[in-house]
């Protein structure tokens, strides 16, 4: 999908979304320490755990984070109620809602964060149907001489969760299907920086919900999120497990909460080019995969490493596919203003990523390069070494460093090394199936995609369902309805069984 952007058509879109918020343009970014004003609808200041519980017309949208956990427990009672065809009527809305607003809805967060591709942004957005429902949520039965168990997959209650400024109402509309396929009503805390976007999918989302079944606040979201109110969703009562899409210190965060943390932390996705490689459909999938919403994906290409034998042809092969190259000199220049050094407080300093470049377009970086490029390239690539911070760092720009090792295993053993131990995802090109079992093997990533892009990996191009929830530090995986559900077991003794 490709989709020129019209910053007339943008403006129109974010004004009228801004308006039908009842606010004036302009007002994206939330400070990360600001305290949340009290509202008429909050029902006071967050804290109060023995609060006022909610009312009504807040459309999922709160100011207290005791009133929201309030609010969707009220709500969870009541999808319990329904049953399964009441969350699999909740899931056909809000894939509805979605795939009805992909532009509108795309363009708003692009304009709030200012990060990424307006195309990639409305691509994410159109593809919810790829996210599984209560289809996963078959029980498990045992039959035998002595009766019959039968297990299934229960709800936890209320979700605290944490969105990422990367994929704001990506990530929300992905977990909200996931944990409503599962039963359970959802706190969503969302990044400062995305916050608009999320309040605003939610509103839509419970307006819709409330319309259709009467449940007006089963995806709740608060509006002026920070650190406190993520605190405070951590330890509230009724809010049963907490999941974290995010990076290292809100993950950390999470896991010493004393709740149970699903946790999609970072990754530093490293591919590995071998002599065997198809090298132009290598190059292709690179750029595909690297390019994606300007390289922000937690699983997108961030290091390339390529024997020696067939470095300079695997370069020759991106440029031919549109990527645009840059010089020594040029890497540096862009490194410089890149990347901050940053003391680690034992007198030893490393790089650290100039937030301002996160997502930035193919254009800003080769600028700041001193390069030039076509309108057209949407991704730079330069030769590096195996310690260049766009190698060992999480860069989230699309900029890829290609590093030339001596062989195959070699690449192996840097990658494993660039990758920090993360077990997010690796990618090889190869034709040869004993490497790719080898690197498969020393990697132990969540997601290892062979021949084709980082997005093969969620099922666009490969086989298989999406998530934006990629829970690698906990384990889970590519999380799922189970992912968000408690085993219960019945059994029955002596009976039943009819065999």
């Amino acid at each position: 999908m490709s989709i020129k952007i019209d910053q007339e058509m943008l403006r129109g879109v974010v004004e009228k979304v801004m308006a039908d918020l009842g606010r004036p343009v302009g007002q994206s970014g939330v400070s990360a320490t600001a305290k949340a004003p009290v509202s008429p609808a909050s029902g006071g200041q967050c804290g109060c755990h023995s609060g006022p519980k909610a009312g009504t017309g807040h459309f999922g949208v709160f100011n207290c984070v005791n009133t929201a956990a309030n609010a969707a427990q009220d709500s969870y009672l009541q999808l319990k109620s329904l049953g399964l065809e009441g969350r699999s009527k909740v899931i056909e809305i809000v894939k509805g809602i979605c795939s009805a607003n992909t532009e509108s809805w795309g363009a708003f967060e692009l304009e709030e964060t200012g990060i990424g591709r307006l195309d990639h942004k409305i691509a994410k957005l159109a593809i919810m149907d790829k996210v599984p429902g209560v289809e996963w949520l078959r029980p498990y039965a045992l039959s035998g001489d002595d009766g019959i168990t039968l297990e299934e997959y229960a709800p936890f209650g209320v979700v605290g969760a944490i969105l990422p400024v990367t994929h704001s109402v990506p990530t929300l509309t992905g977990n909200v299907i996931n944990m409503v396929a599962a039963g359970n009503a959802v706190v969503f805390n969302p990044h400062p920086g995305g916050a608009k976007s999320a309040a605003m999918a939610a509103r839509e989302y419970n307006r819709a919900i409330a319309s259709e079944l009467g449940i007006e606040n089963l995806i709740c979201v608060i509006e002026n999120p920070t650190l406190e109110t993520f605190e405070q969703i951590s330890k509230h009562d009724l809010i049963a497990i907490m999941v974290i899409t995010g990076g290292p210190a809100v993950v950390k965060a999470a896991m010493t909460s004393g709740k149970r943390a699903i946790c999609a932390g970072p990754g530093n996705p490293v591919v590995v080019v071998d002599e065997t490689a198809d090298l132009a459909a290598a190059a292709r999938s690179v750029i595909e995969g690297a390019s994606f919403d300007n390289n922000l994906l937690c699983i997108g290409e961030k290091a390339v490493f390529v024997v020696e034998a067939v470095f300079a042809e695997f370069m020759t092969s991106l440029e031919r596919a549109g990527a645009g190259k840059l010089s020594g000199r040029q890497l540096e220049k862009l490194t410089g203003v890149a990347f901050t050094q940053k003391n680690d407080g034992g007198g030893c300093s490393h790089a650290v990523v100039n937030r301002d470049f996160v997502g930035a377009s193919p254009a800003r970086l080769a600028r700041a390069a001193g390069a030039s490029i076509s309108d057209r390239c949407e991704l730079l690539f330069a030769e590096a070494d195996k310690s260049h911070p766009y190698v060992q760092e999480e860069q989230m720009m699309p900029m890829v460093p290609i590093v030339p090792v001596a062989d195959f295993e070699a690449a192996v053993e840097q990658a494993k090394v660039a990758e920090h131990g993360y077990r997010h995802s690796a990618i090889i090109h190869s034709t040869n199936v004993g490497n790719m079992t080898h690197m498969g093997r020393q990697m132990d990533t969540t997601i290892f995609v062979k021949n084709g892009p980082c997005v093969a990996g969620l099922g666009l191009g490969g086989e298989g369902y999406l998530s934006y929830s990629v829970a690698t530090t906990t384990g889970e995986g590519i999380t799922t309805p189970k992912t968000f559900t408690r085993v219960r077991r019945c059994v029955m003794v002596e009976n039943l069984r009819i065999v």
